[in-house]
């Protein structure tokens, strides 16, 4: 089974150096479209909805004390399948460019955040995970919505 660790190495070696708050959040949003496109988890260590969005405390084990990161003592790229990364570099193309502040904005108006985060008052701390399922059940529904769209167009 492929780790955050050799998703995150992937991403550092596509992506290079990046703000560790970022890395989190795209790890995040790898794991949630991985369950609507690949019909499975890309990794099984949990995420948790934070203060300022999701974080996969495994990894944050690996980069405490960072601002910014180029690569991960643990982790290998290479252990990705061909289709897990494929999901990683549409990934990358549509959340890649935009700032950590955006990403972070971004998954705390999503439903899977928000529902972990249900009785935690904004801004204090957290660790209530996220469930798979309740990724998996908001991106279908945004995937359907895309799709419907498109169809129309």
């Amino acid at each position: 089974m492929t780790t955050v660790f050799d998703v995150a190495a992937y991403i550092l070696e596509r992506s290079g150096p990046m703000m560790v708050w970022k890395l989190q959040k795209l790890v995040y949003y790898c794991q949630a479209w991985s369950l609507v496109w690949d019909g499975d988890q890309m990794f099984d260590e949990e995420i948790e909805a934070w203060a300022n969005g999701p974080v996969c405390p495994a990894l944050y084990e690996i980069h405490n004390g960072q601002f910014r990161i180029s690569n991960l003592s643990i982790g290998n790229a290479c252990a990705l399948t061909e289709n897990q990364r494929e999901t990683v570099d549409i990934i990358l193309q549509d959340y890649g460019g935009r700032s950590p502040q955006w990403l972070s904005d971004l998954t705390s108006m999503e439903a899977p955040w928000k529902k972990a985060r249900r009785g935690i008052p904004r801004g204090e701390r957290g660790n209530s995970i996220i469930s798979k399922e309740s990724m998996a059940e908001y991106y279908e529904s945004l995937h359907e919505e895309n799709a419907v769209w498109l169809s129309e167009a």
